[in-house]
This record gives structure tokens, C-alpha cells and sequence, in this order.
């Protein structure tokens, strides 16, 4: 199957775009490929505004986010590969998504190791006089 990433991301973008927020999109800097402008990077991670706005030419395909901005005035093309966007999110709310650095965001097949729960806690009653 496809990696279920890319379309979490595009569907949480179009979600925070209908409700006239600004998308915002925390990447991993480090990773290979990805081409950004070093000056903005901070302990190795980048935010980049995708506000239909503040972006041209955006494609969000399966493999990787491409855009033409403008940094400090100076255009430039940006590629992030999907395994580097850390998080989605509404600048002005917060809502939106964290991905694991480590995973695609797809849940455990079903014969992975799972932990078991804990058992519930039993309600305690008082009596009130």
C-alpha cells in the first residue's frame, strides 16, 4: 500500500485552508533532499508558511512538497521529502497533526508487539452526608 502520510498531510492542509487559518508545516531539516533556506534553520528543524498566499506553484505529491517562495525577498524553490514533515498544523490554533520521525503515521500491523493495557481503576464511592 501507498504511505498514508502524504494524504493526512494534504487533507489536513485543505482542512486548515477551508477554515481561512494559515498552514504551517514543521520539517526536519537534516534529512537528505530537503532544500530549504539554511539561514531560517533552527536545531535542525524549519517552519515554512504554506498559505495558498505565501506560496506558488504548490504540489503535494507522495513523495515530496514543492513550492517557489520568497525568504527575506529573495525567491527560491523549497523540496521537502514526506519522511521529513514533522507536523502540520493551524498557525493560529495549533490544531493539526505531529507525525513520528521514525514511522509513516499508519498504525501497527496486527502481529506487532502491543502493550498491554493497563487495568482500569476501580471508582472509588463516598458516602456524603
Amino acid at each position: 500500500m501507498t504511505p498514508l502520510r502524504p494524504y493526512l498531510i494534504r487533507a489536513i492542509y485543505e482542512w486548515i485552508v477551508d477554515n481561512d487559518m494559515t498552514p504551517y508545516i514543521l520539517v526536519d531539516a537534516d534529512q537528505d533532499q530537503v532544500v530549504v533556506p539554511r539561514q531560517y534553520v533552527q536545531d535542525g528543524r524549519i517552519v515554512l508558511n504554506l498559505r495558498p498566499e505565501a506560496v506558488v506553484n504548490l504540489l503535494m505529491g507522495n513523495e515530496e512538497i514543492g513550492f517557489q517562495a520568497r525568504f527575506g525577498g529573495t525567491p527560491m524553490q523549497v523540496h521537502v521529502p514526506i519522511s521529513a514533515v514533522l507536523a502540520i498544523y493551524a498557525k493560529e490554533t495549533g490544531k493539526g497533526m505531529i507525525f513520528d520521525e521514525e514511522t509513516d503515521g499508519d498504525t501497527p500491523p496486527p502481529n506487532s508487539p502491543k502493550k498491554t493495557p493497563e487495568k482500569p481503576k476501580r471508582p472509588a464511592l463516598k458516602v456524603v452526608k
